[in-house]
């Protein structure tokens, strides 16, 4: 079969390989409608999970079933599904102590294009099909569906881990897709106010439609600085950190009230060490929680998530900027992504709808 891979650190291209073999837990796909994402861009060419050799990339994908286990249940052949970015092992002890997505170690739920091949080929394997597959209602366009894959749970998953509460301040730093999302999550839990950071005109259109009360250009001064005039020195009550780097989480402490909660979805590519401002944190006394996790996955995760969209709480399309066809458009979406032009959200590639 062929797909797109990362052949080395630094260096992407199509390659061949044998197809997978389908276990009987487990179902071969075929994808539909496919999406590169930033985390992507930092494996092959910032080295952010190590050396990699020919692995295929991708894990944001609505397929198709092509073959199901014996053991599998509720899949058959034929059936379109959405396909979770995180497919944990469900038997793990890790998943049993309500940590799915380490399952098997650290960020080991995240299987495609880490430790397995993704999405981004012919055919790709889905290990525990009837745990991380979920079916794609009818009603529900593929392409938009192709946000649950991450951008979706993984934006939501931080108002979550910054429980964030009815009349809460939040901060959200970073408005790309999944800042747009966590914006979005913000507003779904009740937050009174929600400033956004970002420049971008094409995303702070987007973060106003998904709720953000005002926007914050990082261009014109500290951030955490303009949290402060805008709050009149008291700061927000939550921060949700969806772009940035290592120094970012100094500025999310500094904005963040005594008892407040940093919810961090944001995946750091490089860096060795995370910095934190001593007197800003309290000294360590200034109860300021802070939480990172990386998205959970599965199927139940995933109808829940679908659902917003089929009761129009939620419009994944405002993250859609560009649109392929092909599969051999995948290399110029992943480029897209790479570059990032100031016109981008989110490409998608439809390969067959």
């Amino acid at each position: 079969m062929k797909g797109y891979a990362m052949l080395k650190i630094g260096e992407a291209g199509w390659i061949t390989k044998d197809s997978p073999q389908c276990g009987p837990l487990d179902a071969l796909v075929r994808p539909l409608v496919v999406a590169p994402c930033t985390s992507d861009i930092h494996t092959v060419w910032e080295g952010a999970v190590g050396e990699r050799h020919d692995m295929i990339l991708g894990h944001e994908c609505v397929g198709q079933v092509v073959e199901a286990g014996t053991l599998v249940r509720d899949f058959k052949p034929g059936d379109r599904v959405i396909v979770p970015a995180i497919t944990p092992d469900w038997n793990s002890l890790e998943a049993q102590g309500g940590f799915s997505m380490h399952s098997g170690g650290m960020l080991a739920g995240w299987k495609f294009s880490n430790i397995k091949d993704g999405v981004f080929a012919e055919l790709f394997h889905v290990n525990d099909a009837d745990g991380n597959l979920a079916l794609l209602p009818e009603k529900v366009d593929p392409v938009s569906a192709v946000m649950l894959s991450d951008m979706i749970p993984t934006g939501l998953h931080g108002a979550e881990l910054a429980d964030i509460r009815f009349g809460d301040t939040v901060c959200v730093i970073g408005i790309g897709p999944v800042g747009l999302m966590s914006v979005a999550g913000a507003a779904l839990r009740g937050a009174s106010q929600i400033y956004a950071v970002g420049s971008r005109e094409v995303c702070v259109e987007a973060a106003r439609k998904y709720g953000a009360t005002t926007v914050i250009n990082y261009r014109d001064g500290d951030i955490a600085d303009q949290i402060s005039d805008l709050t009149s020195g008291r700061g927000v009550d939550r921060v949700i950190i969806a772009g940035g780097d290592v120094d970012t989480f100094a500025s999310a402490v500094r904005m963040l009230k005594p008892g407040g909660v940093i919810g961090n979805v944001n995946y750091l590519g490089e860096g060795d060490t995370i910095g934190l401002p001593r007197v800003e944190l309290g000294c360590g006394m200034g109860h300021k929680t802070i939480a990172g996790g990386l998205m959970p996955g599965g199927r139940r995760r995933m109808e829940k998530l679908v659902s917003l969209i089929e009761s129009k709480r939620l419009d994944p399309s405002h993250l859609i900027t560009h649109r392929f066809q092909g599969m051999e458009n995948i290399e110029k979406a992943l480029m897209l992504m790479k570059d990032k032009p100031r016109s981008l959200i989110k490409p998608v590639v439809i390969l067959d709808s």
